[in-house]
C-alpha cells in the first residue's frame, strides 16, 4: 500500500470519527434539552382522601423544586433512600406552611407519615395526615408551594368516600379552592356562605342599590311597591340562573354598561313623569326588563367566587334568596321615609324627589362613560 493510500485512509478515519464524535454531542444536547425541557413548566400534585375521622394529604413534587427549597441538596440525592430521610422533615416543614387546609374554617394540623421517591418519574411524595374530632362540612385549601416559580400548577384532587373525585389547578392567579361535603351537612353549609354572599353583594354595589332606590322613589300603595319589587327580582332570578348553568353569559363589558344605562334610564323616567299622572306607572315594566340585564351582573360575581358542584342548586338558591334579603331592606328602609316625607312636606318632597332623580342620573352618566370608556383603553392598549 503506497503513502497516499495511508493518508486518505488517515483522512478518512479523522472524518469518520469527527463525524461520529459531532452525532453524539448532538445526542447528548437533544438528551438534555428533553431533560430540561420535561421541567420546563413546573408542577406538583396534592391529592386529599376526605374521611369523616381523618384527612390525609399527599403532596408530589419534582426533585429539582425540592432541591431548590432545601438549598444545599443536589437533585439526584433526593431519589436516593439515604438522603430522602434525612431530608424528609425539613422538606415536609417547608410544604406545610405552604399549603393550608381549613376544616369549617379552622387551620387543621398535618403529622408526616411518610416520605418516598420514584426515580423514574424524578418525583418525591410525602404523605401527611390529621384527625378529625368530628365531620367537616367544608374544606377551604390555599396552596402556594413554590410562589418564585410564576407559572408553577399545582393539580389538586380531593376524594370523598366512594364518589367521583373533584378536581381544581391552583395557580398563582387562582391560589384557593372551597369543596363542600356531599350530603346535607354540606348542602347546609354552602347555603350559609353563598346566602350571606349575596346579602353582601347588594350592599357593596351601589348601582345596585341606586337603581332600586330610583325604582321607589315615586312611591305608591304598598301593592305597587310589591309588584315593582317582584318584577325585578323574577327577571333577575331568570338570568342568573341562565348564567349560572352557562347557557347564556355575556360579557362583562356589555353587562356593566348596560346596568349604568338601567340607572341612567330610572333617574330620566323619574324626571320626565307628570304631576298628573297622565302618563302612567312604568316602574313594573322598566322593573322586569332591567333586572334581566341586573340578573347577569349578579352572575359576574359568582363566576369569580365559583358554585360548589357538590350543591350547585343549593348555592344559587341562596345567593339569589341573599340578593333578595339584601333588596328587601333597602326597601323596607326607603318607603317608610319616602312616605313620612310625602306626608310632612307636601310642597318641598316633589322638589326633593326631582333633585334626587337628577343626582341618579349624573351617578348613571358617569358609570356609564366610566364603564365604556376603560375598556376602550384597556383594548387599544393591547392594539
Amino acid at each position: 500500500m503506497g503513502l497516499a493510500h495511508v493518508r486518505e485512509d488517515d483522512a478518512v478515519s479523522r472524518d469518520r470519527a469527527a463525524t461520529s464524535m459531532l452525532l453524539v454531542m448532538l445526542l447528548a444536547a437533544s438528551l438534555a434539552a428533553t431533560t430540561a425541557s420535561a421541567h420546563d413548566q413546573s408542577f406538583s400534585y396534592a391529592s386529599i382522601d376526605w374521611g369523616r375521622n381523618r384527612i390525609g394529604l399527599r403532596v408530589t413534587v419534582h426533585r429539582d423544586d425540592a432541591a431548590s427549597l432545601l438549598g444545599t441538596v443536589a437533585p439526584e440525592a433526593l431519589t436516593e433512600r439515604s438522603a430522602l430521610v434525612s431530608h424528609a422533615g425539613r422538606l415536609a416543614g417547608i410544604l406545610s406552611e405552604r399549603i393550608r387546609i381549613l376544616g369549617d374554617g379552622e387551620a387543621l394540623s398535618f403529622t408526616l407519615e411518610r416520605a418516598g421517591a420514584n426515580p423514574e418519574t424524578q418525583a418525591l411524595s410525602l404523605t401527611f395526615g390529621a384527625a378529625l374530632s368530628r365531620p367537616l362540612a367544608h374544606l377551604a385549601i390555599e396552596c402556594a408551594l413554590f410562589p418564585k416559580i410564576g407559572d408553577h400548577e399545582t393539580f389538586l384532587t380531593v376524594t370523598e368516600g366512594v364518589l367521583a373525585p373533584r378536581r381544581d389547578v391552583l395557580t398563582g392567579a387562582h391560589p384557593r379552592a372551597e369543596f363542600y361535603a356531599n350530603g346535607p351537612t354540606g348542602a347546609l353549609a354552602a347555603f350559609g356562605t353563598y346566602l350571606r354572599a349575596g346579602i353582601h353583594h347588594i350592599f357593596v354595589g351601589p348601582d345596585h342599590i341606586l337603581f332600586i332606590v330610583g325604582l321607589l322613589l315615586l312611591g305608591g300603595g304598598l301593592a305597587r311597591v310589591l309588584g315593582v319589587a317582584t318584577a325585578f327580582t323574577l327577571a333577575h332570578s331568570i338570568t342568573l340562573a341562565i348564567a349560572t348553568f352557562g347557557w347564556l353569559s355575556p360579557p362583562s363589558w356589555v353587562v356593566e354598561p348596560l346596568i349604568a344605562l338601567s340607572i341612567l334610564y330610572i333617574g330620566i323616567e323619574n324626571v320626565r313623569r307628570r304631576p298628573d299622572g297622565t302618563r302612567g306607572d312604568w316602574r313594573i315594566r322598566i322593573a322586569f326588563c332591567f333586572g334581566l340585564v341586573h340578573g347577569f351582573g349578579f352572575a359576574s360575581v359568582l363566576r369569580e367566587v365559583g358554585l360548589p358542584r357538590e350543591a350547585l342548586g343549593w348555592s344559587l338558591l341562596a345567593f339569589n334568596l341573599g340578593v333578595e334579603a339584601g333588596q328587601a331592606a333597602i326597601v323596607l328602609a326607603v318607603t317608610p321615609i319616602l312616605a313620612a316625607s310625602r306626608t310632612a312636606w307636601p310642597r318641598v318632597a316633589p322638589r326633593a324627589i326631582t333633585a334626587c332623580s337628577w343626582a341618579i342620573i349624573a351617578a348613571g352618566a358617569f358609570w356609564f362613560l366610566e364603564r365604556v370608556i376603560e375598556p376602550a383603553r384597556i383594548l387599544s392598549a393591547r392594539f
